[in-house]
């Protein structure tokens, strides 16, 4: 039996999946931009 309280794959699989459905109509470059601001705030 698998007691896991958290499922890494799972969660991987959720942000996967929200960033594609947020980049699904932007160009590559903001893609960057995005990711970029994205990451300035957790740093």
């Amino acid at each position: 039996m698998n007691n896991k309280r958290f499922d890494s794959v799972d969660m991987m699989r959720k942000i996967r999946d929200e960033l594609s459905a947020q980049f699904k109509n932007m160009t590559f470059e903001e893609q960057k931009d995005f990711m970029k601001k994205r990451l300035e705030k957790t740093a």
